[in-house]
């Protein structure tokens, strides 16, 4: 199986950041995690490695609730920026709410809806797409 290179977190809950960084750890899904609590942070931060050309998350665990930005702000703002590098990005959210699985599915950018907790099956599941 492979492994990503970077993946990137972008979730203001300590529990799950905590969670799902040992998770990551102890399937050997990724070389590095970049951690982000708000969508701005992560954009402004994301935003400057592109355009830097700097290695850039191969995975993006987006979150939709969060201050400053949510995730759909995020999302709006991160496709706008020219890249020519594939970056994965899935929504993991405790959003039930078929109206944002609904809202999730208009972003071609967006690969899967994932309610939390994340699992090893999941993770799994996201290196073998």
């Amino acid at each position: 199986m492979r492994k990503i290179n970077i993946a990137c977190i972008i979730d203001d809950d300590p529990i799950f950041v905590f969670g799902t960084k040992r998770i990551m750890q102890l399937s050997n899904f990724c070389e590095s995690i970049m951690v982000f609590v708000n969508g701005k942070d992560a954009h402004d931060s994301l935003k400057a490695m592109i355009l830097a050309k700097e290695p850039q998350p191969d995975v993006i665990l987006l979150d939709l609730n969060m201050p400053i930005w949510d995730g759909w702000q995020f999302l709006d703002e991160f496709i706008k920026i020219p890249n020519d590098y594939p970056i994965t990005i899935y929504i993991i959210t405790s959003s039930v709410d078929p109206a944002d699985v609904e809202k999730a599915k208009k972003y071609d950018a967006v690969s899967n809806y994932i309610v939390k907790p994340i699992t090893t099956a999941e993770l799994k599941n996201i290196l073998s797409n």
